[in-house]
């Protein structure tokens, strides 16, 4: 009985969840091709490197034309315009559109040069001469420019984040990345856990059994294999070993040699012929013996030195591999395995945990629809308070954007009698799968690339870049947690100010500035192409408040000015964007930022300094992922390696967010 190990002192739950957590797990970062990439985890972030779409397209069938031909269009009085040709899908346009003109144009085709709008054709009449030919269209509404337009990079632009770390890939992620080029991904690695099962009395499926002897089928091995399969590692199954210590010792250290967690099953209970407890006391360190849970109390912890005495085994691994014991018995093994191993291996492998494929949450805002069909509403989750359903907000970019799935977990059915959900509302959300884990932070407004950066330092994220403009709106109903609010605004709403930074903003332009812009003036009163930012854009609040400062200077409006700028209304969604167009030869100068200017290797004209703030919705300050993002922006400006704001040309801390 000398040889009995007496379980002595059993371990919390809690502690055996911190013995396991102290143990390192986590296998190397690897790169493998988008095809081989479901199911894995990024473990970098991924911008996009072209604009999707790459190209100004219609997003209906009609005919493209110049708005401006079509202002004052009625069912009463039609503008008529002559037809010069017509664009197909996949085609490059051979005609371009001049004032007085028109050209047929197919759903998806690129918009012919000098055309900034369609109109759908069940709008048009066709005009007939007296020979019966049709060369001319009545138009019998107006539009405004970029109307049924899908502009280049609306669906994401370059330069845009495109997915962070942590993402997991699933086929929505892997649709975006195709439609961006990626063709590999780094990912985080997989952790090898080698699987072990002992005691004499096992024999594995598919040998004869002799139940004489006592002898059982192993359920074990194949059950926590695919347990760890589920929960993002790569089982590996080693041979039965019997309670031999020779053979134990010569399996677990091969194990070891070859996985970053050994799991055994059997032969951790306090009986005299049990001897894995001793392998690892002598061959490396044992944390935890027994722990206080039914059922499952015959719990090993410890770690296993990895080869020879200098610690390099035949694999190239050196140092120690973790090493879990579970009971014999297939329901404590598993119960074990589910409590304790599963997350530690989820954890590692970057996996989320996983979630019931239904969830019931309340509606953030309200939702009015009267379309009398059923519709599946992509919506968001997200978790506000443990004790309450988690908030539900739409989320839906348009059909033709792969965004909006992305930034969804799931669908509401919203019944065809349905013509409005109101705020508060309970909802049910089918989850586009049951490990879907709703982001620990929404947050909205200004794309920025400083905030690229601290989005990074977070986990799992969740980023809307509608403006800031928008984001203070959203805001103001109480739906994300935060807004990235870039300069002034003329909208009062009640938030805390978590931090910021300023960035120096102004003029893009082709290295050497070949079309000599040097200010606001050259766009005003010399030739030269611009392309601007959205209203929603921050960055364009900060063009038009040059702009009245310039026509105050004048004795002038700002739309006098804008009038006489080429290209004030041609708008580009990203912060990258306007510098795209602009080494593509598209625009002599483009409304943007210095870093993005000398990162892509442009010229630069600066017009000024703008503040960027990150404001938090005052009830949601004390969250826990509120807090991680506060105490991301205390290290802006610091100089560090960890500065977000290192080596981004233009960017310094806010001085009014200085202690």
């Amino acid at each position: 009985m000398s040889d009995r190990k007496e379980f002595r002192d059993l371990a919390t739950p809690e502690a055996a969840h911190a013995a396991i957590d102290d143990l390192d797990l986590a296998p190397p970062v690897e790169t493998v091709a988008l095809e081989d990439a479901r199911g894995r985890v990024l473990a970098e972030r991924i911008d996009a490197a072209i604009d999707v779409p790459g190209f100004d397209r219609a997003s209906m069938d009609g005919y493209a034309v110049r708005a401006r031909d079509t202002f004052g269009a009625d069912e009463a009085a039609p503008a008529e315009l002559d037809l010069i040709g017509s664009v197909h899908a996949g085609a490059t346009p051979a005609v371009t559109v001049e004032p007085g003109t028109c050209a047929e144009i197919s759903t998806g085709a690129v918009m012919p040069d000098g055309a900034d709008a369609v109109v759908m054709v069940e709008r048009t009449d066709e005009v007939e001469t007296a020979d019966g030919e049709t060369d001319r269209i009545a138009f019998r509404t107006a539009v405004a420019p970029g109307d049924h337009v899908m502009s280049a990079g609306t669906d994401i632009a370059a330069g845009a984040r495109a997915l962070g770390p942590g993402t997991r890939l699933t086929p929505r992620e892997i649709g975006l990345l195709s439609a961006l080029g990626v063709d590999e991904v780094p990912v985080r690695g997989r952790p090898r856990v080698g699987i072990v099962s002992t005691g004499d009395e096992l024999v594995r499926p598919g040998e004869t059994l002799d139940p004489s002897r006592g002898e059982i089928y192993d359920v074990n091995s194949t059950t926590i294999a695919a347990g760890v399969e589920e929960a993002g590692g790569e089982p590996v199954l080693y041979p039965h070993a019997g309670d031999d210590y020779a053979e134990m010792e010569r399996l677990l250290r091969r194990a070891a040699d070859e996985c970053d967690l050994v799991l055994s099953s059997g032969s951790t209970s306090a009986s005299a012929v049990d001897v894995i407890y001793r392998v690892i006391e002598e061959r490396g360190d044992l944390l935890l013996h027994g722990v206080a849970v039914k059922p499952g109390k015959p719990m090993l912890v410890g770690r296993l030195d990895r080869g020879g005495s200098d610690g390099a085994s035949e694999s190239g691994r050196a140092g120690e591999s973790a090493y879990v014991g579970l009971p014999g018995y297939p329901v404590s093994a598993l119960t074990i395995f589910r409590t304790f191993v599963a997350p530690a291996i989820r954890e590692a492998a970057g996996q989320p945990a996983p979630a019931t494929a239904t969830v019931e949450g309340r509606m953030a805002v309200g939702e009015r629809y009267g379309e009398g069909r059923m519709r599946l509403m992509p919506v968001g989750l997200l978790a506000v308070a443990d004790d309450d359903p988690p908030l539900v907000y739409p989320v839906d970019k348009g059909s033709g954007a792969t965004t909006s799935l992305v930034e969804a977990d799931g669908v509401v059915p919203v019944d065809p009698d349905t013509e409005y959900l109101d705020r508060g509302e309970r909802v049910s959300v089918q989850l586009f799968s049951p490990d879907v884990r709703p982001p620990t932070l929404l947050a909205v407004g200004e794309d920025d690339p400083a905030l690229n950066r601290l989005l990074d330092r977070l986990d799992s994220p969740r980023y809307l870049p509608v403006g800031s403009r928008e984001g203070l709106r959203r805001l103001r109903d109480g739906v994300p947690d935060a807004a990235v609010v870039a300069g002034p605004t003329a909208r009062e709403v009640d938030a805390v100010d978590l931090g910021g930074w300023t960035r120096e903003w102004g003029l893009v332009v082709p290295a050497g500035n070949p079309a000599d812009v040097t200010g606001l003036a050259d766009l005003v009163d010399g030739d030269r192409r611009f392309v601007n930012r959205p209203t929603d854009s921050g960055l364009r609040r900060a063009f038009d408040d040059a702009l009245d400062d310039l026509a105050t200077d004048r004795d002038a409006s700002r739309a006098d000015l804008t009038d006489r700028i080429d290209g004030y209304e041609r708008t580009v969604r990203a912060f990258e964007s306007p510098v795209r167009k602009v080494l593509a030869a598209d625009a002599d100068a483009g409304l943007g930022l210095r870093e993005t200017a000398e990162r892509l290797g442009c010229g630069f004209v600066s017009l000024g300094e703008q503040s960027v703030v990150v404001r938090a919705a005052p009830d949601r300050v004390e969250r826990e992922a509120v807090g991680e993002l506060a105490g991301a922006l205390e290290a802006l400006g610091a100089g560090g390696d960890d500065d977000p704001l290192r080596g981004l040309a233009g960017y310094s801390r806010n001085s009014r967010n200085e202690p």
